[in-house]
């Protein structure tokens, strides 16, 4: 059902059902080390380059979601999912036994917003029983594509985020689980492209910020609601810098934020200790926080609803290096204790 102009209601429940997180040694030792469901400690994982090592990620933590609830690939009707290479070559190799017809997605690192935004409105219209969605990104795939080689030994300025080493996945049905608490996908509101002409390729978050604020925004209107609508509203990975804009944005249009806003980037690594400057970026960076850290929080009944805001910014190497702007993108999820 549609709400206002960039959101929707499914047409039938649909729940999140299993979730699983595969992360690195340095996300591993954050605050949430604990949480994940496998930390690796080879950065290869056991793979002759980097990228074949994002897609073994993907393809360990696609089956420890299925897993989870003995559900079968064959039973799995779509695969929603992305990474942050050229041509999503994380995703194609490492799905690709899988044997889930698929849908290849690029949102940058609000790609898990967009998987799970697009994977419940098949659900709903009945198109679906069951999918799967997933996005992973992986420190090194994305400094050699995005930034420089590793052995070059470039600074970053502190302006600049740490791209997560990381793959979240989760599972959306119409059957609710046999069980026990549950998560249901209660909205969405899908974000369009914002561009402030921002140009700093170190500095996403400053990018991704205003998309945000439009996001959320159409989510109030769209839906009739405010900020106390939900326990939290959790963004992907504005960092220190982008969430300072983004609260300042929100309270020229009179919505107060600091008490219930959450960032994934900021959540996932230890400031003092761990040297990530700005916070954590990526599109596994939010994957894995839903998985690991706000789903186990909804399901406790801690949280009863939040708006789970997985962000991006949009460049390539090639418009980087022809100077045009770097657009950001936000999209928005509600998800709900049922």
């Amino acid at each position: 059902m549609q709400k206002g102009r960039a959101s929707m209601v499914p047409g039938r429940p649909v729940y999140l059902i299993s979730s699983a997180s595969v992360v690195g040694k340095k996300e591993g030792e954050g605050p949430l080390g604990k949480k994940f469901d496998v930390v690796e400690q080879d950065a290869m994982f056991g793979a002759p380059n980097w990228e074949q090592a994002e897609s073994a990620m993907q393809k360990q933590a696609a089956d420890l979601a299925l897993e989870k609830r003995d559900i079968h690939r064959k039973d799995v009707r779509y695969l929603f999912a992305g990474d942050l290479l050229g041509q999503l070559i994380a995703t194609s190799f490492g799905t690709v036994d899988l044997d889930i017809p698929l849908f290849g997605l690029y949102g940058a690192c609000s790609t898990i917003g967009e998987a799970i935004g697009l994977g419940s409105m098949c659900v709903g219209a009945g198109d679906a029983d069951c999918v799967l969605a997933l996005a992973s990104s992986h420190y090194a795939t994305a400094e050699k594509q995005f930034r420089f080689p590793l052995g070059y030994g470039s600074q970053r300025p502190q302006s600049a985020s740490w791209t997560v080493t990381g793959c979240g996945a989760v599972v959306l049905s119409s059957k609710r689980p046999p069980s026990g608490p549950a998560v249901k996908i209660a909205g969405i509101t899908t974000g369009k492209l914002v561009d402030m002409g921002i140009h700093d390729s170190m500095n996403m978050g400053a990018a991704m910020a205003p998309a945000t604020w439009n996001t959320i925004m159409t989510n109030f209107q769209d839906f009739g609601v405010d900020e106390s609508h939900y326990d939290r509203i959790i963004t992907g990975d504005l960092g220190r810098i982008g969430q300072k804009i983004l609260l300042d944005f929100m309270r020229e249009e009179g919505h107060e934020l600091s008490g219930i806003h959450m960032d994934c980037g900021i959540e996932i690594y230890d400031y003092e200790s761990q040297d990530i400057h700005a916070g954590g970026s990526g599109c596994g960076c939010s994957a894995v926080t839903l998985c690991a850290h706000i789903l186990p929080k909804l399901l406790s009944g801690e949280w009863k609803r939040v708006l789970f805001l997985p962000t991006g910014a949009l460049l390539s190497t090639v418009s980087y290096n022809e100077g045009q702007n770097i657009p950001g993108i936000a999209h928005g999820v509600i998800l709900e204790r049922a």
